[in-house]
């Protein structure tokens, strides 16, 4: 059998895409899974190449649980959300037992992985949603970390970057297409690779993006030109990660909670449910979680509970 399991092609994130594109055909997935499926596979290929592992044969479940273990680490840190990292590992299990023809044999995101339990509805505003305390944080960062750190945790907060897009991001760049055009778009460190566009709408994100523009200097983007997003995210981030939770109660993942719940209150009128808001319009609710879901970089408004709390 040829390489990737005789999928045609010697990619392995195509090769995935192609096992999930021909399950769609058969009707054994919807086109939008096969799609949201395919994105998360993406990801999980960027990290194997990085281990060496370059074609699907060589993916095994241990493979899969120091991934897991990574997405973990991540979760606990507040990078991520527990259901984020499972839906991740979801992914892996779905492509391999597809293009294995059912002979894999699936990975736990919780008991092999130890990936937290999923918390699908904020039931809290997130602590960076206080001003004081997020300010406080970000001086602690500039102070005691650098101001390229604190560029990452001022555009988590006030633009709802993941922490891989604000430390890739050109903030040079950035800053030019905001003033010309009123948003911007993200495109490097995106979940799949799946550019999205990211509206400018107060002085507080102009600021944020001119910080981080000085802070990125000469370089190419913040994060700095001698370090790779492994040892950056290990190392300042990592630093940083921890001043935010001292000074805020989250992580960074919780930065954009924060800046959702702005986003929402703005869209819909009063405060996100999370921090004691209730929805009067329901149709509004809707737009408005639809709007920030894409904002962010996800693809399904229910997504957004996590973000902002429940419907009801």
């Amino acid at each position: 059998m040829s390489r990737n399991f005789g999928l045609g092609q010697r990619d392995m994130a195509r090769a995935g895409q192609v096992a999930l594109d021909r399950a769609s055909g058969r009707g054994e997935v919807s086109f939008s899974t096969a799609a949201t499926q395919g994105d998360r596979w993406v990801s999980f290929t960027s990290w194997a190449k990085e281990q060496g592992i370059g074609r699907m044969e060589r993916v095994d479940g241990e493979t899969v649980r120091a991934y897991g273990r990574e997405l973990a680490d991540q979760v606990k840190s507040g990078e991520l959300a527990p259901a984020t990292a499972q839906n991740y590992i979801s992914a892996v299990n779905t492509v391999m037992t597809l293009a294995t023809r059912g002979e894999w044999t699936s990975v736990s995101p919780t008991k092999d992985c130890e990936i937290p339990q999923r918390t699908a509805v904020r039931q809290e505003a997130p602590g960076a949603l206080d001003r004081s305390a997020y300010g406080a944080a970000v001086a602690s960062v500039r102070k005691q970390v650098g101001e390229r750190a604190a560029a990452v945790v001022e555009l988590a907060r006030e633009l709802g970057l993941r922490s891989k897009e604000a430390s890739l991001l050109d903030a040079r760049a950035a800053l030019a297409e905001a003033q010309q055009r009123g948003a911007l778009t993200i495109s490097d460190g995106t979940k799949g690779g799946r550019e999205r566009e990211v509206p400018i709408t107060n002085q507080g994100q102009r600021e944020a993006l001119d910080r981080a523009a000085q802070a990125q200097g000469d370089a190419r983007a913040v994060i700095p030109a001698d370090q790779n997003w492994k040892t950056w995210r290990e190392g300042e981030l990592r630093d940083a990660r921890e001043l935010v939770q001292e000074h805020t109660g989250g992580g960074l993942h919780d930065l954009r909670a924060a800046h959702a719940c702005e986003r929402y209150e703005q869209l819909t009128g009063h405060a996100a449910p999370c921090a004691g808001g209730e929805i009067a319009d329901k149709a509004r609710d809707e737009a408005a979680r639809l709007a920030v879901a894409e904002e962010l970089g996800h693809g399904r408004a229910e997504v957004v509970a996590e973000y902002v709390g429940s419907r009801r």
